[in-house]
């Protein structure tokens, strides 16, 4: 959520900042501006709503060779034009865009502030305004923003300008996401790389409360004691290209069908020279080490993580604990003596899971973090890395991060139990393969699924999802999909818990999801589909090849039992995106949601 962008150097920064704020939309926002400072002082512009808003009003007859830009997600304030990013200091000397939470920006507001006339209702709006309260001290700008960091609490990704001095940005970052940018005459400043990756692909990552004096020649970090710190920069492994849309009309369905290209590419990652699967001999010594695992993540990451869970207790024999980060970091329950944490973790920015690693690296316990993002700040942090290889997922509602995170995870319980000699009862290398293939069949079966929906799901208000075992857990990611993007009120349930009390809620033509892809299991589920069907449910039952019976609405490609979430989840995926499109919902930006969530 919220994003920044900055650019100093010798071109007109207007389109360069409109640009990257453009390439940062999937973050989630409600708000926009940008802030350019020439030689008549410092421009800002800012709308609420879209990009597309806020292009409309930007003066193009201001040119600037310095500037910085914002989408804001509301945290402190309503969503408004005034809350807006930039924000200035009551003489309009400091001009200033924030990530993160100010935890005890009142106190310093009553504090320092009390004559200071403010304009919103905004954290931020407190920061800038201390930055000049300090000036107007008699400290120097670099003075002033030092000890004004030092006295904020929370998190904060800070890029400042200074209308007497046109050669620098002012930088600072504390739990949330940025990173500067380096070109040949310029720098630029993100929250992301993918958000000036049209200028550079040479970045230095900023850790937690240093401090970044930016000019177009030279970038100089500091902590806050004013000591330079020295970091070599990193190229930035991300195609332009995949960052497009090309044909198709939404980032969501595009990253749907990559599906099975991410696969393939995490197969060919994880293979060694002799066809086998490998992970870091580290990695699998922390697992083998470790008497229980602790899996902490959030929303679609948590998700996988139940599956996770079946996969390595089946094949490596460790017993796995599933927790959601939000609640885990203050309600830790009791550990075992030698525990694991995982995190999983698309962007590895999200704050609530940051909170728990710091926490249990304190305890002196290891972690490792899966993601998508190498560099990020979760992977910086952690013990170890193991990366999803997806590309980058620009769609809110996550599909093949999703995906990738089941596949990684079960090649970590494959080469887990190998190393311990546990025999595993199938090829994953194989499995895997005959995975992707199926992926691509489903992936050619939109139409069947776009009908689904719009029989099932075009004018009700809520469904449900049912299944049993991993099922089940497929199910709540299916219903966290079509709630995301749909606002239908969807919910997922274990396929017995319905009658201890939510069978109250079915009614004449309630719709009800169910997958039965588990042999087991799979007259169970079905009993279940009729006590709600003689309550006048409408069922959708999306089966396996091989357990299909003729009442059913769809048959999945059969695969392994233990891998089955790999592919009963597209058909959910492809339910929710045409249920949205019906709905004429923002498909790939849904109200009130972030990609990212880097606040508590």
């Amino acid at each position: 959520m919220c994003g920044i962008v900055g650019y100093i150097g010798n071109k007109d920064s207007k389109e360069i900042l409109l640009k990257g704020l453009e390439k940062l939309e999937y973050r989630g926002y409600d708000s926009a501006g940008i802030a350019l400072q020439n030689g008549h002082g410092i421009h800002v512009f800012k709308e609420k709503g879209r990009i597309a808003d806020l292009r409309k009003i930007v003066d193009g007859n201001v040119t600037a060779h310095i500037g910085i830009g914002h989408t804001r997600w509301a945290t402190h304030g309503v969503p408004s034009k005034t809350n807006s990013h930039p924000h200035q200091s009551a003489s309009d000397r400091f001009t200033l865009v924030h990530n993160g939470v100010i935890e005890n920006y009142d106190f310093l507001k009553r504090e320092y502030l009390s004559n200071v006339e403010f304009k919103s209702e905004t954290d931020t709006e407190v920061v800038v305004q201390l930055i000049e309260f300090f000036v107007n001290e008699g400290l120097t700008v670099l003075e002033a923003f030092r000890k004004t960091l030092t006295l904020l609490h929370g998190s904060y990704a800070l890029a400042l300008l200074d209308a007497k001095d046109r050669e620098t940005i002012y930088v600072a970052k504390n739990k949330s996401p940025l990173l500067v940018g380096l070109g040949d005459g310029f720098n630029v400043v993100a929250s992301d790389a993918m958000a000036m990756l049209q200028v550079t692909d040479k970045y230095v990552e900023l850790m937690d409360k240093e401090v970044v004096i930016v000019t177009k020649d030279q970038v100089t970090i500091q902590n806050l004691a004013g000591e330079t710190i020295n970091r070599k920069p990193y190229k930035a492994e991300l195609d332009a290209s995949d960052i497009e849309k090309g044909t198709y009309p939404h980032y969501m369905i595009k990253e749907i069908d990559e599906q099975p290209l991410v696969m393939r590419k995490i197969i060919q990652t994880y293979q060694n020279e002799q066809g086998e699967l490998t992970i870091d001999s580290e990695i699998i010594g922390a697992m083998n080490d470790s008497d229980r695992v602790y899996i902490v993540a959030a929303g679609t990451s948590y998700n996988a993580g139940l599956v996770g869970k079946q996969l390595i207790e089946n094949m490596a024999k460790i017993p796995v604990e599933v927790h959601i980060a939000s609640e885990f970091v203050y309600n830790m329950p009791l550990l075992s003596k030698k525990p694991l944490f995982i995190f999983i973790t698309q962007s590895g920015e999200t704050a609530d899971s940051r909170a728990v690693l710091v926490k249990v690296k304190g305890m002196g316990y290891r972690a490792l973090t899966i993601t998508n993002v190498p560099g990020s700040t979760l992977s910086r942090e952690a013990d170890y890395t193991l990366l999803l290889h997806a590309g980058p997922e620009i769609a809110v509602a996550s599909t093949k991060a999703y995906t990738a995170q089941i596949a990684v995870l079960s090649i970590l319980a494959e080469v887990t139990a190998k190393s311990q000699n546990i025999k595993v009862d199938f090829d994953l290398v194989h499995e895997l393969g005959i995975i992707a293939n199926a992926m691509e069949v489903l992936c050619d079966s939109k139409e069947l699924f776009e009908h689904i929906s719009r029989e099932f799901l075009s004018v009700t208000r809520n469904a449900f999802f049912i299944g049993r075992g991993v099922d089940y857990y497929v199910c709540l990611e299916g219903s966290l999909k079509l709630k995301e993007i749909s606002y239908i009120q969807a919910e997922g349930f274990a396929g017995g818990e319905l009658k201890h009390g939510t069978i109250a809620l079915i009614e004449e033509g309630t719709p009800i999801i169910a997958l039965a892809t588990q042999e087991s299991v799979n007259l169970s589920i079905r009993g279940n589909v009729k006590e709600v069907v003689a309550r006048g449910a409408n069922p959708c039952i999306i089966s396996m090849k091989g357990l299909n019976m003729d009442e059913d609405s769809f048959i999945i490609p059969e695969v392994h039992e233990l891998l089955t979430p790999l592919i009963s989840v597209i058909p959910l995926q492809l339910i929710a995106y045409y249920a949205a499109l019906h709905r004429d919902c923002d498909v790939d930006k849904p109200r009130n949601l972030a990609k990212s969530v880097t606040v508590e």
